[in-house]
């Protein structure tokens, strides 16, 4: 990723995209960051294979299609304040609505996400699942229209829980798990906006360690987890509690967010929402403990002959760090609550 310098250039233009959009107070810088964000990430996503400049076609086409949507709800928002019509006001919104929703991924717009991202590598899918979620979801900020969130999130939280099934591709793995992370991020995003922030930098962080193991051990499959001995099996250990951390299994530090959105759902009646939200979460962890038990109990086989991994040393101490804080953080967190 970092060998060549042009790359460098365009992660900066990807984040300056992003910034723009975030402190703009105007549609039309609004759009603009948008698309130097989708003309910066483009490049990235080619590494020069056929896989890649297939996903990265998909990618433009999705997301320029999106932001035509987008200016020209844009402009409809505009005329509402010479015309003011309830009509316009309403069909301004739904398509705004729609055509950010449609650049995030969030079903039953996610027709696109899971197949472009299957074949990227780690830092981009990283980028693609934190990152280029930065943007929409501040626009989704800006303007709220209740409805179309709120079946949004019912519909990511299903589509995200069911499509992880029978998925062999660790990032088509991650990707499906996006998107049911993405239907609680939408239901946090209604209540209010610090809400969904915490909820942001735990998924973000959980994320960063997952993909940090795949990328320094080039793992892309999920029988590779299986095999993978890493030297020593408390590694494995860690690894898997990362992903059960991730699921939001509550003794791990991704319980905390759920947590704190389920207790807003509870306060605000909101409960077919809250226990579909957590249908969906019960159904993630079942596929991730279904990885777990099967990497230790069924398919555990080791050879005579093992593989000594050569990596990278300082990711790896960086990678023991932030999984002690996933793993221990809710247990720290409490005690730091309850001294104080």
């Amino acid at each position: 990723m970092f060998n060549n310098s042009f790359k460098i250039m365009f992660l900066l233009i990807l984040m300056m995209g992003t910034l723009i959009t975030v402190s703009s107070n105007s549609w039309l810088s609004t759009w603009m960051g948008l698309e130097i964000n989708l003309l910066a990430f483009i490049p990235l996503m080619s590494d020069n294979n056929l896989m890649s400049t297939e996903s990265s076609l998909k990618y433009f086409l999705t997301q320029a299609l999106a932001s035509t949507v987008f200016i020209f709800s844009s402009i409809l928002y505009l005329m509402e304040n010479f015309y003011s019509p309830q009509t316009t006001l309403m069909l301004s919104k739904f398509l705004i609505l729609t055509s950010v929703l449609l650049k995030m991924g969030a079903a039953p717009f996610h027709f696109w996400f899971p197949n472009v991202m299957c074949n990227l590598s780690w830092l981009n899918s990283f980028i693609l699942i934190v990152w280029q979620k930065i943007a929409p979801f501040f626009i989704l900020s800006y303007v709220i229209y209740k409805p179309l969130i709120i079946f949004c999130a019912i519909m990511s939280a299903i589509c995200g829980a069911i499509g992880g099934f029978n998925q062999t591709l660790l990032t088509k793995l991650m990707a499906y798990s996006s998107i049911n992370h993405m239907s609680w991020m939408l239901m946090a995003m209604l209540k209010n906006e610090s809400l969904w922030l915490n909820y942001f930098y735990f998924y973000s962080f959980l994320n960063m360690i997952l993909i940090l193991i795949f990328f320094i051990f080039n793992m892309s499959h999920i029988n590779q987890l299986f095999y993978l001995q890493m030297n020593s099996k408390m590694f494995k250990f860690i690894m898997f509690f990362n992903l059960l951390s991730l699921g939001g299994l509550p003794p791990f530090l991704g319980f905390i967010p759920k947590w704190l959105i389920i207790q807003s759902l509870i306060m605000s009646k909101q409960f077919l929402v809250m226990t579909i939200l957590i249908i969906s979460a019960l159904i993630s962890l079942f596929f991730y403990l279904r990885m777990c038990y099967t990497a230790f109990m069924l398919n555990n086989s080791e050879t005579n002959w093992l593989l000594k991994y050569q990596y990278n040393n300082f990711l790896m101490n960086i990678y023991l760090l932030c999984s002690s804080f996933s793993i221990l953080g809710f247990m720290s967190i409490s005690m730091i609550y309850i001294m104080l």
